[in-house]
């Protein structure tokens, strides 16, 4: 992701929120010194800790990913998808399948690699989600209750409902999920 400073991104955002770095780190659980270091680009934070950002800003995830030039594509070809993979997390990618997120929902798909898991621990958002197991056999874990969805099942999670996928398959597994409003 050459061309894209996420601690300039998060600082903007921060900023815009009129949020101290401080009151930041405080509800990110993250030393102010680290948050500092990521912001001026001499630390690399981990995808929970951008997850956990993200949610205190109340900012879409993929925004501290996006470019700063804008596109008015609104074709998306396979081979020119905005993709967020992490090297910690080899196994773990999104990808979004709409040119952006200004419009009223978000569609993408999450690969999720045998044994990995979308998060350390289950989230919330705002906005109604529907998932489409794609390919593979992946766990949700919903607010606690945990099911099994094969190839071929979906599932709805209303707006503020904790949860996080699981791969316990042997095979990689893809969900296609849409978003309502884009909040990733």
């Amino acid at each position: 992701m050459s061309g894209i400073n996420i601690g300039n991104k998060i600082k903007e955002f921060r900023n815009l929120k009129g949020m101290s770095l401080k009151s930041l780190a405080e509800a990110t659980e993250v030393s102010s010194s680290l948050l500092s270091q990521i912001e001026k680009g001499s630390a690399n934070p981990s995808i929970n800790t951008i997850k956990n950002i993200s949610e205190k800003l109340d900012i879409p995830l993929f925004l501290f990913f996006k470019e700063d030039t804008p596109k008015d594509d609104f074709i998306v070809r396979k081979d020119s998808r905005r993709r967020m993979t992490f090297s910690k997390e080899e196994g773990i990618s999104y990808e979004l399948l709409t040119s952006d997120l200004s419009g009223s929902i978000e569609f993408m798909i999450l690969t999720l690699t045998p044994g990995m898991e979308s998060s350390e621990k289950r989230r919330e958002h705002r906005g109604e989600e529907v998932a489409y197991i794609l390919e593979g056999e992946v766990s949700l874990d919903l607010e606690g209750d945990n099911f099994t969805l094969c190839s071929g099942d979906s599932a709805k999670i209303s707006s503020y409902m904790k949860h996080r996928w699981k791969n316990n398959g042997e095979i990689t597994g893809k969900i296609i999920f849409a978003i309502n409003p884009p909040c990733f």
